[in-house]
C-alpha cells in the first residue's frame, strides 16, 4: 500500500477500511458478546446489560491498539492517545449501530444465551455494524483521521 494513503493525502481504498473496520470490530464483538453475556447471565435488564456490552467494547477496542502501539516502545500515555484518535468513532458508529439493530428487533433484547434469536440477531447486529462503518473508516482514513494514527507504530 502506498504510505501517502496512508497519511491520508491519497486515494484510499476499500481494503484499507475493511482492515480497520475488521480491527475494530474484533474488539467490538469480544467486548460486546462478553458484556451481553455477562448481563444476561446475572439477569440484568436491558439498559444494564447494553451500557456494559458498550463499556467492555470500547475496553477491548482500544486493548486491541494499545497492544500494538505499546510494542512499538511507546509510552502508555501516548500509546492510550494513539488508541482514542484511531478508534473512537469507529468504535462509536459500530456500537451505535449493532445496538440500534438489537432494540429495534423485537424479541432480540429479551432473548436468553440458549435461544437462538440471542445468538443470531447479535451476530445480524455485528455484521451491520462492520457495514455502515466501514465507509466512516474509508472517509476517516482519506482525511488522515481514525486508524492512520497507528500505522507510523506497526511499519
Amino acid at each position: 500500500m502506498d504510505h501517502a494513503a496512508h497519511a491520508g493525502h491519497g486515494k484510499v481504498g476499500w481494503s484499507m477500511a475493511a482492515q480497520a473496520t475488521l480491527h475494530c470490530l474484533t474488539g467490538c464483538a469480544i467486548g460486546e458478546v462478553l458484556g451481553m453475556v455477562i448481563g444476561t447471565s446475572l439477569g440484568w435488564d436491558n439498559a444494564q446489560t447494553t451500557a456494559l456490552a458498550v463499556v467492555r467494547a470500547f475496553f477491548f477496542g482500544y486493548a486491541l491498539t494499545l497492544r500494538g502501539v505499546l510494542k512499538a516502545d511507546v509510552g502508555f500515555r501516548a500509546a492510550f492517545r494513539v488508541a482514542l484518535a484511531a478508534d473512537t468513532l469507529s468504535i462509536a458508529v459500530m456500537e451505535l449501530i449493532d445496538n440500534g439493530v438489537l432494540a429495534l428487533r423485537p424479541g432480540a433484547m429479551d432473548a436468553h444465551l440458549t435461544d437462538g434469536m440471542f445468538w443470531g440477531v447479535l451476530a445480524f447486529a455485528l455484521f451491520a455494524a462492520s457495514l455502515i462503518t466501514t465507509p466512516v473508516n474509508k472517509w476517516m482514513i482519506g482525511r488522515g483521521k481514525g486508524h492512520v494514527a497507528v500505522h507510523p507504530y506497526y511499519h
